[in-house]
């Protein structure tokens, strides 16, 4: 062999992904039909169906994460001897994890494929549970939040593209909702066995879902247009062959994949961040930032990591009970937006969402402003105490019907796949950035007024809908590669 032939066959080598494809799916191709399961291969969906349940454990760690903090800041800070500000550092120590897992997360996913950064972030992910559930001290409580922190950073971009990609285009909104729906069931079951289970016990439980996801993403494969994009067509072809059925006809999907990515030089195109002054670039990542930014400054993140104390401050006596609640609603109006979102489009869902959170936090803000002119004993305290608590649970359900799940089903949807590991990373950094912001100072915001700080949030609400109304652009019905050219 020449040492040409060596040369090329090293960087083929180094080109495989780093969970590889695998050639049971080819097997399987072969043997469906004597093994009888020909009727089920040909439905479309199940193969992807079964991609995404499996996805969707990295999402539900993620909610876990999320709503680990506020059934638990009584017994950690009673158990560790912490102040509000100490439990605040560790409740926002995991958006910073997450801010250094946003910046690596794109270029992870671009170098080893989405399967292979899933896998990586898995690991931190449990390492980070254990070191919280055998914290002494605020050392091994922090270090275990950043790791935490870390994993759920790759995690958050990684998803939503893999879903994204491997999606069909009639199925995709409500593939892509998913998503945002597994981190709403992790944020409740956080919230239910917080009720049940001491805080050292309930960080152990926080590591099952890593745990069976690591396994299982040996039996899925690598997104398609990840594999065209580093030029391994047969392992793009044989991926898409699985996910659309082996009986499908690919020939148009492969056809329009191999055009938008160009296969021959987008490998070794390299995208500056000079690149990004480009209308085909600056435009979806302006859109993709500016959602994901202002989903956060809408501060749900504050009144979901902190609900328990919310209620409290409302008067609502078995607050972690409320707080369970208000998990449970948000899982069924995340469900309904993932049904409606291919029907009724994105745009459509944002801007009732962000007008129903508007609407809702002025109501929260009126009923804390109206409180310190009441009587404690008054039957009017008791009434705004409950209208507190409604206009919570309304600006949580609101948010989860359109500016849950959306500005990460629209991130996946409009970047264009040569700089989606760059500008992917921009936008899931800016979004992580300032629900650390967020969620630092809302227990000294709610300190300082809960009345301004739901005011602060409103006003947020009410710009959202003037940039969904003006900027974000309708993704539903369009393939990933209409939706480039709609850009150019």
């Amino acid at each position: 062999m020449s040492s040409r032939d060596e040369t090329e066959e090293a960087r083929n080598e180094l080109r495989r992904p780093f969970m590889h494809t695998g050639s049971w799916y080819r097997m399987g191709s072969r043997q469906s039909s004597m093994m009888g399961s020909s009727q089920v291969i040909k439905d479309n969906s199940i193969s992807v169906l079964a991609c995404v349940l499996i996805i969707a454990l990295g999402p539900i760690q993620f909610g876990f994460t999320c709503g680990y903090s506020s059934p638990t800041q009584a017994a950690i800070i009673k158990d560790l001897g912490l102040t509000v500000s100490e439990y605040s550092v560790f409740g926002s120590l995991s958006n910073v994890g997450a801010m250094v897992g946003a910046i690596a997360s794109g270029q992870i996913a671009e170098y080893i494929g989405r399967k292979g950064s899933l896998m990586i972030a898995a690991i931190p992910n449990i390492i980070g549970w254990l070191c919280i559930s055998f914290a002494e001290d605020t050392s091994f409580l922090y270090m275990g939040r950043l790791l935490e922190g870390f994993g759920v950073g790759i995690i958050s971009y990684t998803v939503p593209v893999y879903i994204a990609e491997i999606a069909p285009q009639n199925m995709r909104g409500g593939l892509g909702s998913v998503n945002q729906l597994s981190v709403t069931i992790g944020i409740m079951l956080a919230y239910l066995l917080g009720l049940f289970v001491p805080w050292r016990i309930l960080a152990v439980l926080g590591t099952l879902p890593c745990i069976v996801l690591i396994p299982g993403l040996f039996f899925i494969p690598e997104s398609p247009r990840w594999l065209a994009k580093m030029g391994m067509t047969d392992d793009f072809e044989t991926s898409l062959q699985v996910l659309r059925g082996f009986e499908t006809d690919i020939t148009v999907e492969v056809n329009e994949i191999k055009r938008s990515v160009g296969t021959s030089t987008k490998r070794s195109s390299t995208v500056r961040f000079v690149d990004l002054k480009r209308r085909r670039y600056y435009f979806p990542l302006m859109v993709g930032i500016g959602l994901l930014v202002l989903q956060q400054l809408g501060g749900i993140n504050g009144v979901l990591f902190y609900s328990s104390t919310i209620f409290e401050s409302a008067g609502v006596t078995s607050s972690n009970a409320a707080t369970f609640g208000v998990g449970a609603i948000q899982v069924v109006a995340t469900a309904i937006s993932t049904w409606l979102v291919d029907k009724a489009g994105r745009r459509l869902l944002l801007t009732i969402s962000s007008v129903g959170m508007t609407i809702s936090l002025v109501i929260v803000a009126a009923a804390f402003y109206l409180k310190e002119f009441v009587s404690h004993d008054s039957d009017m305290y008791s009434m705004l105490s409950i209208l507190s608590v409604v206009g919570v649970v309304a600006m949580v359900v609101s948010f989860s019907l359109g500016m849950g799940p959306i500005p990460w089903l629209i991130m996946s949807e409009i970047l264009p796949v040569n700089i989606k590991g760059l500008a992917g990373s921009i936008a899931t950094l800016a979004n992580w950035f300032i629900s650390w912001l967020i969620t630092m100072t809302a227990n000294l915001l709610l300190a300082w007024s809960s009345g301004g700080t739901f005011t602060l949030y409103g006003l947020v609400c009410a710009f959202t809908v003037v940039f969904v109304t003006l900027w974000v652009p309708e993704t539903k019905g369009k393939t990933l590669e209409e939706l480039q050219a709609l850009f150019r």
